[in-house]
């Protein structure tokens, strides 16, 4: 059991049968609902998990678009989001508990029911115009996938690159997807400037794993040639292990690191496996359903790193871990990096904040009546 606050039991989903493309295995109820309705099958229907769960997009007007925090965890203080969800999948997503502020669900619902904030580059245009704004690095797609496959239509993050690039404003961006490649004219033009850098992220080498582990994101082999051309184009690239998840993805460490630097990383960064909120219960489901002889020594082993619970918040220990083994993570990896001669520091850092301009074009700001028959406007 997790030591957070929630209001149910990470087993409730032992027998439940994963869906093929997706990485959650149930719709766990989010730790705000107060009513939790469980389907059965009588014989009667088709039975709830041989339903195929459908994608659905929808459009949200937001009312700001950029998010600040003063975590000495995190390479930028300032972020922004163009989507809610995320279709990739990941059964680690540390933005799958914010899914619970909708009232829906952070399992299924996380990477099937998704929100694009069609007003984005809008936003970020009237944010950027304000005479009192102080540049600082923009972090791109820092809670969702900014890259996600609903990028292909919707296009926001490249509308909001634009307007990055319109202002020469500094940022960076951390992505599993090879739709990233589509940008790169621009990236490499902002590049020039030392306005950009990217992450990569790729949590192992296995294609057969990473199917079930992130089963919607670009296999790590098609991540490893965004890498090469991305490096080719001349724009700074990291990569992200992460997370390190033990006996499942920590073998493959190395193998990463050496990998990406091949392709053309300069720079390395890595967090251990957290599962706070819902995550907790999802992904010792996901365990149970794909690593059930493992699921206890996994679960073991994280608690060993988190001073004998399932999570940990503190500031300079929760993306790292603390004990024997997070300090054996932290020594392979040292090693690695040092022996490829790779930078210990993951994007978001040393672009230049002293080319930024205001937008030419500025929208006039929307009165408050204007956007309230968005729910979530």
């Amino acid at each position: 059991m997790s030591d957070d606050p929630i209001n149910f039991d990470p087993i409730i989903a032992k027998t439940a049968t994963p869906l093929k493309g997706r990485g959650a295995v149930s719709q766990i109820v989010g730790r705000f609902e107060t009513q939790y309705v469980q389907q059965e099958d009588d014989g009667w229907h088709q039975s709830e998990d041989t339903v195929p769960f459908k994608t659905q997009v929808s459009a949200e007007v937001a009312k700001t678009i950029l998010t600040r925090n003063q975590s000495p965890d995190l390479p930028f203080s300032v972020s922004l989001n163009p989507y809610r969800g995320c279709e990739h999948g990941c059964i680690y997503c540390f933005a799958r508990p914010s899914h619970a502020y909708l009232g829906l669900s952070p399992g299924l619902d996380f990477e099937s029911r998704l929100y694009a904030k069609i007003n984005a580059p809008q936003l970020l245009r009237q944010e950027l115009a304000q005479a009192n704004y102080v540049p600082l690095p923009i972090a791109v797609g820092v809670n969702t996938d900014a890259y996600q496959p609903c990028e292909k239509t919707w296009r926001i993050t490249e509308q909001v690159i634009n307007v990055l690039n319109e202002c020469q404003h500094a940022c960076g961006f951390i992505t599993k997807s090879a739709l990233i490649e589509r940008d790169i004219p621009v990236l490499a033009q902002m590049a020039q400037n030392n306005l950009v850098n990217v992450a990569i992220t790729i949590t192992t080498l296995d294609a057969s794993l990473a199917r079930i582990l992130e089963p919607r994101a670009a296999s790590p082999a098609r991540r490893l040639k965004t890498i090469a051309r991305l490096a080719a184009a001349g724009i700074p690239v990291s990569v992200s292990v992460a997370p390190i998840i033990p006996f499942i993805t920590e073998q493959d460490l190395e193998a990463v690191l050496i990998a990406s630097s091949e392709a053309g990383a300069t720079r390395a960064g890595y967090t251990l496996i957290r599962l706070p909120w819902e995550i907790n219960p999802l992904f010792q489901e996901w365990l149970q359903a794909h690593f059930p002889d493992r699921a206890e020594r996994v679960m073991n082993r994280i608690r060993d790193t988190r001073n004998g619970k399932d999570n940990s918040y503190e500031f300079g220990a929760r993306m790292k871990g603390e004990g024997i083994f997070a300090d054996l993570i932290r020594q392979r990896f040292n090693l690695y990096v040092k022996r490829l001669g790779l930078n210990n520091r993951q994007g978001f850092t040393g672009v230049n904040c002293d080319l930024f301009r205001k937008p030419l074009a500025v929208p006039a700001k929307k009165r408050s009546h204007e956007g309230q028959r968005d729910l979530f406007g």
